[in-house]
């Protein structure tokens, strides 16, 4: 009688914890919790390794871009039967003469616009503040001008503030200003040597990585591998090539209108494009702002100029060059961006997307990997056809 209620126990135990598919994901995610946590209290052994990733980083992320962005012609290169070192230093030629003629051409132009905006700024803040002035004294704003001339002066007493504290971190962030700047000449001298080998040898790595794993492992590894290159390239390639568009299409139009300051606005347009959905906004605040102290009739200018940029890059340039590759809900793309700005700053906008294509590659193979085994998204039908 023992034995069968022992047994009767441990069936119960067997069939609701040991064999319960949920039960054991749930125990791994607190295994999984709990390393982290005590990685937390640990952390200082790993410093070095976030030193070394900090200062590696950045040269490898400067690499792989241009990697993505070169590696297409190097391989048209060789397949017209050029070797591929000697490929790779004819476009390494290509590029070095390129950023020598935007050094002699287009880097003085941009300074001399910089230097004559910031001239001419404290008269363009003047004349703005006049055309507002004489907008809010018509009778017709009466009724909230109190509350305006409030908010700016809470304005200007939160600029002041955080201008006194711009100042205090200053002088007391000289020390990580030259940290930086030597971490960015580093970056500058170290990318292009791991670019050549990148694009010398980049085909090999990915085989040569998966040798290391078990030879169950190889093939979904490799293929997981070919999606997040896929998804990388695609990305990077198709932004930049789509940020050159736009740059290309704004200081043409700003140029035809007479717009001042046309290469530097143009330039800046096409960086910020790097930034979806949200960089040509961005980058029409400073164009808004000088047609507005320029003349209404500029205003209109501008405006066109932009909605003739946006429908021809909305219509013909993202739709050729990027396609429906990535698949992510602008939303999700919302989400993403917020998130990484907050978290990594500039840096964590523009890569942000890139990541989180990657991510989600990974997130989607240890799902199907997890359905397969588990059992629990199996159809009762197709269960009771394999029985």
């Amino acid at each position: 009688m023992d034995k069968k209620k022992l047994s009767q126990r441990t069936s119960w135990f067997w069939k609701w914890f040991l064999n319960n598919q949920v039960v054991i994901a749930l125990i791994i995610v607190l295994l999984l919790l709990t390393i982290i946590f005590v990685f937390t209290k640990v952390s200082y052994l790993f410093e070095p390794v976030g030193q070394f990733f900090a200062i590696v980083g950045l040269p490898v992320v400067i690499a792989g871009i241009l990697f993505y962005l070169m590696n297409p012609i190097v391989n048209l290169l060789e397949k017209k039967g050029l070797k591929r070192t000697y490929s790779i230093i004819l476009l390494f030629i290509l590029v070095v003469g390129l950023i020598i003629w935007g050094i002699v051409v287009i880097i003085p132009e941009i300074q001399q616009q910089v230097r004559l905006f910031i001239q001419s700024l404290p008269g363009y803040i003047d004349t703005l503040t006049a055309k507002a002035d004489q907008i809010f004294k018509d009778p017709a704003f009466k009724p909230i001008q109190e509350h305006l001339e409030n908010s700016a002066q809470k304005i200007l007493e939160s600029v002041t503030d955080i201008t006194k504290n711009i100042s205090q971190v200053t002088i007391k962030g000289l020390g990580s200003v030259v940290s930086t700047v030597a971490t960015i000449v580093i970056a500058l001298i170290t990318a292009p040597i791991i670019l050549f080998f990148l694009l010398k040898d980049g085909k090999d790595l990915a085989p040569y990585l998966i040798s290391f794993l078990p030879t169950k492992m190889r093939k979904p590894t490799g293929k997981v591998l070919v999606e997040m290159n896929s998804q990388l390239s695609s990305y990077i390639r198709g932004q930049l090539t789509v940020a050159f568009a736009v740059a290309v299409m704004f200081v043409t139009g700003f140029s035809i209108i007479g717009l001042n300051y046309a290469i530097t606005l143009g330039v800046l347009a096409g960086f910020l494009n790097l930034i979806p959905y949200l960089g040509s906004f961005l980058a029409m605040v400073p164009v808004v702002f000088l047609a507005l102290v320029t003349s209404p009739l500029m205003l209109v200018k501008v405006i066109v100029v932009f909605i003739i940029e946006q429908t021809i890059e909305g219509r013909i340039v993202s739709p050729l060059v990027l396609g429906t590759q990535l698949k992510i809900h602008p939303v999700t793309i919302m989400f993403v961006l917020l998130t990484a700005g907050k978290i990594f700053g500039i840096a964590g906008v523009i890569l942000g997307i890139p990541f989180y294509a990657v991510i989600k590659v990974i997130a989607i193979h240890i799902f199907d990997w997890y359905k397969r085994i588990s059992g629990l998204y199996t159809d009762d039908d197709s269960q009771a056809e394999q029985e």
